[in-house]
């Protein structure tokens, strides 16, 4: 298989990459820079099972990528939700980093000849904003905070794709927990000096999923049979990809003391409104409460490795 990248460098991209290669598929890197040629592998040697092609869609010179012979597109690049605080003008970086790009790259997938067989684009489970806890799958209607609203249009902008006959997948993520950035790479710090706070009341039932199950979804939506119809009988649409066993914000905090042997203090937390003070809207990524369970995967015959936050966390943190 033949599979072009974007957001290699991120935490879920050369995840991906990496296991796309170790089992012999070819990986086509779409980058914003100029690409570079004769990739050498970690022996020193050309790897030739890697290949770059510059693409910008906000570069006046970046073109249409070449695509040719490309049998499935997996889009990951985004500016980072939280990365920094929502200011009016980071919300507008935040939305032409998805919604724009999104749009260019479903329509260069749609005019490829021949068509790629899949287009796997990055979403979140932002999309059901918060719901009190309440257990929700993929068939939920959108919430209506910024985060909602910015990925329901996210998910539109593959329209090019999916109206050209292309199977779309939608993978709405909870929390990556992967040691090598996302949510755990700013939680697993404090944790390992037992100094990690609970935000808020800790209530709050966070969707999570591992590193290496993120990176088995994806490869599983990949495979054609790996994609089961929806309640219309389409087998494009969203996923969600988080765990079946959501946590509230208490059981983490709690799980990552007990991964780094850490004695864990319940009253350690941080309260709402000073985080809201802090960080202004962004702070709902802490303080949401979405038990988001994954419907559809499990429908298709999909298994997790990692069900269960402990084992989970002892996988994915080294010691």
């Amino acid at each position: 298989m033949k599979v072009a990248v974007t957001g290699s460098s991120g935490l879920i991209g050369t995840a991906l990459t990496a296991s796309l290669q170790a089992d012999g598929h070819q990986v086509v890197r779409l980058v914003r820079r100029p690409p570079r040629t004769g990739l050498a592998n970690t022996g020193g040697a050309v790897d030739k099972a890697t290949s770059e092609v510059r693409w910008d869609p906000r570069a006046a010179d970046a073109g249409d990528p070449a695509l040719s012979g490309v049998d499935a597109v997996v889009h990951l690049a985004g500016a980072g939700v939280g990365d920094h605080r929502w200011t009016a003008s980071y919300k507008a970086e935040l939305r032409a980093s998805r919604i724009l790009a999104t749009t260019a790259l479903a329509s260069a997938v749609a005019a490829t000849r021949p068509q790629p067989k899949a287009f796997i684009v990055a979403s979140a489970i932002g999309w059901y904003g918060d719901t009190g806890g309440r257990e929700v799958t993929e068939t939920a209607p959108a919430g209506k905070a910024f985060l909602s609203r910015l990925v329901q249009d996210w998910e539109a902008a593959a329209a090019p794709a999916r109206e050209a006959g292309i199977r779309v997948a939608h993978l709405r993520s909870g929390l990556v927990l992967g040691a090598g950035g996302g949510v755990l790479g700013r939680l697993a710090l404090p944790a390992r000096f037992g100094l990690l706070p609970r935000f808020g009341d800790g209530h709050q039932v966070m969707s999570w999923i591992s590193l290496t199950d993120e990176i088995r979804a994806i490869r599983f939506l990949l495979d054609a049979d790996g994609a089961v119809p929806n309640e219309t009988g389409e087998r494009s649409g969203p996923y969600n990809l988080t765990a079946p066993n959501p946590v509230t914000n208490s059981e983490l905090t709690a799980a990552l003391h007990t991964t780094f042997n850490r004695p864990d203090f319940p009253w350690l937390r941080i309260p709402a409104p000073l985080l809201k003070l802090g960080l202004g809207e962004m702070s709902a990524e802490l303080l949401t409460s979405a038990r988001v369970l994954p419907a559809r995967l499990r429908e298709a015959g999909f298994t997790f490795e990692y069900p269960a936050i402990g084992a989970a966390l002892a996988a994915e943190l080294p010691r």
